[in-house]
Formats: C-alpha cells, sequence, structure tokens
C-alpha cells in the first residue's frame, strides 16, 4: 500500500477538478484579493502584536499545545512557517477590514432586525392527528394531564422523550413560518393550541422568550455578517 501514498500536486489539482471544486477554490482566491486591495486602499496595517495574538488563537483553537503538535499540523496541511505566518497575516487584516467597513453600522443593524435575535425556549410534541392534538390540548389546560406527561406518552423518539420533547434555544430562522409567528407572540409560559404543519400537528409549550442584548459576541456575529454580504455584493 505504501507506493500509493505519495501523492503528487498534479494529482491534488486533478482530484479537485473532479470534485468540482475549481468554482469554490476560484471564489476563494478571488475573495482574498478582493479583500487584500480594500485593506490597502483604506491604509490598513497590521501590528506584530496583533499577529501574535491571532497565532495564539490559532493554536488554542487547534489545541497545539507544543512545538511538536505545531510541526504535526503543518505537515498534515501541506503548511510551511511562511504559510502560517501569512495566514495569520490574512486574518488579521479580513477582522481589521471588517471593523473598518462596519463597526459604526452595527448598532443600527441590530436594532433595525432586533426581532431576529429573539429566541425561545420550548417543548414540543408533534402528532399525526388533530383531534387528538386538540384533546391533549384542552386536558393540559384542565389540570387532568401535564405536558411532560404528553411527551412520555406520545413522542417516539426515545432521547427526545427523555427531554420531554425539549426542542432546545431557537431562533426565527429554526422554526416553520406558522409556528415562529405563534411562538413569538406568547406570553410565557404558555401553551400554544396545536398548529398544523406539512410535518404534523405540533402541541407547543413556551417557556420562556429571550431578548438578546448587543454584546461583544453578537457584535462580532452580525460583523460578520454584514462583512460577508459585503463580499457577495463583488460578485454581482
Amino acid at each position: 500500500m505504501s507506493e500509493f501514498l505519495a501523492v503528487s500536486q498534479d494529482e491534488i489539482i486533478h482530484e479537485i477538478k473532479l470534485t468540482c471544486q475549481i468554482p469554490t477554490i476560484v471564489k476563494s482566491i478571488i475573495s482574498r484579493k478582493i479583500i487584500i486591495d480594500a485593506a490597502q486602499e483604506a491604509g490598513i496595517k497590521v501590528e506584530t502584536e496583533e499577529l501574535q495574538e491571532a497565532a495564539d488563537s490559532l493554536r488554542i483553537m487547534n489545541k497545539l499545545e507544543n512545538a511538536e503538535a505545531t510541526w504535526s499540523w503543518l505537515q498534515k496541511h501541506s503548511l510551511s512557517l511562511d504559510d502560517l505566518e501569512e495566514l495569520v497575516y490574512y486574518n488579521v487584516l479580513s477582522s481589521k477590514l471588517a471593523e473598518h467597513l462596519f463597526a459604526d453600522k452595527v448598532e443600527q443593524f441590530f436594532v433595525e432586525h432586533h426581532l431576529d435575535y429573539i429566541q425561545v425556549i420550548m417543548y414540543e410534541v408533534i402528532f399525526d392527528d388533530l383531534d387528538l392534538a386538540m384533546e391533549m390540548f384542552y386536558a393540559i389546560q384542565e389540570g387532568e394531564i401535564s405536558f411532560l406527561e404528553v411527551a412520555r406518552q406520545y413522542i417516539h423518539d426515545e432521547e427526545i422523550r427523555r427531554c420531554g420533547g425539549y426542542k432546545g434555544i431557537l431562533s426565527r430562522i429554526n422554526l416553520k413560518p406558522e409556528i415562529s409567528t405563534a411562538v413569538f407572540a406568547t406570553t410565557p409560559p404558555q401553551l400554544l393550541k396545536p398548529i398544523v404543519t406539512s410535518k404534523g400537528v405540533h402541541l407547543i409549550n413556551v417557556e420562556e422568550i429571550i431578548i438578546l442584548q448587543l454584546n461583544k459576541n453578537l457584535h462580532l456575529k452580525i460583523l460578520s455578517h454584514l462583512f460577508s454580504e459585503w463580499l457577495k455584493q463583488k460578485f454581482e
């Protein structure tokens, strides 16, 4: 088998072609050029301290705890030290360009799209039969049975059943429009009247509506979104 382990650059390029990855790679190369040109035009400079901090973050993220682990990672990805420095430099440059272009637009975007950043904690049981779902809805309201008991009785998936139908912390994008509209109009805790979708009849118990604040993590998320949209427009 050892004779098959050596792979040439030509073979790598050929494999990229066969797997139809050329358009994606070409777009990535053009994106890199657009970002570098825009950063130069804006006069953005990368300081040594910023490079060191970014390199440390990269090592932590990839669990490169010592020189041996770092060299192994570089070899795995066919990277030289110069390549690593270029990678870190480009990451810092991209981040600084994003801040330069959109840092003062994040708050306005958050205000205009605040509904997109509301989340819900909810529980759900999906029925095949509307009449049964309505029966359980009224039984819960009358105190004849709890939502947890309904979940344990009618959810087939073992893991979901054990969690009582817990769906986690969800955003609007995670929900069907007809469910999202009803869920985010509630005053929790609230049991929703069964909702019919193509998936079945949803009996939903809304535990909490979470209104996010514009913290550092959300700032970075919005900044990344605005930067991605800006870059996407360059290809239109």
